[in-house]
């Protein structure tokens, strides 16, 4: 996805993409249009989120996720996209969530970079 990370780090996503649900940014947009409930979590630290979201999008860093969650009217059969920058960070927080009951999450694989290219959204100026 265009960053170099650490062999690690890299591989506790993989083991967390192997156990989630994700999505791709053409059934993202079908999720969009379809008329079912759908919770946007942008999982992007702060100044990541501050320069540019999904419109829409709950803001929920991965670092508080878990504890901020059930602040909000998210019931745990509601669906959920959980994005990050390319999709790495919100595997894992998704399946934090799915490991708290949540049962209906996804993670949008290229999550920001994909909006991004797709038109869905745009950097702030």
């Amino acid at each position: 996805m265009g960053k170099k990370h650490s062999p690690r780090f890299l591989a506790t996503v993989e083991r967390s993409r192997s156990v989630v649900q994700e999505c791709d940014i053409d059934q993202f947009t079908t999720m969009l249009d379809d008329g079912e409930n759908l919770t946007v979590i942008d999982v992007r630290e702060k100044h990541e989120f501050d320069a540019g979201s999904f419109e829409g999008a709950l803001h929920l860093s991965k670092g508080v996720l878990e504890r901020d969650i059930e602040k909000h009217p998210i019931s745990n059969d509601d669906r959920i996209v959980l994005y990050c920058g390319g999709g790495f960070r919100s595997a894992l927080a998704a399946e934090s969530l799915t490991r708290m009951g949540y049962a209906n999450v996804y993670s949008l694989w290229g999550g920001w970079r994909s909006l991004v290219s797709e038109g869905l959204a745009s950097p702030n100026q």
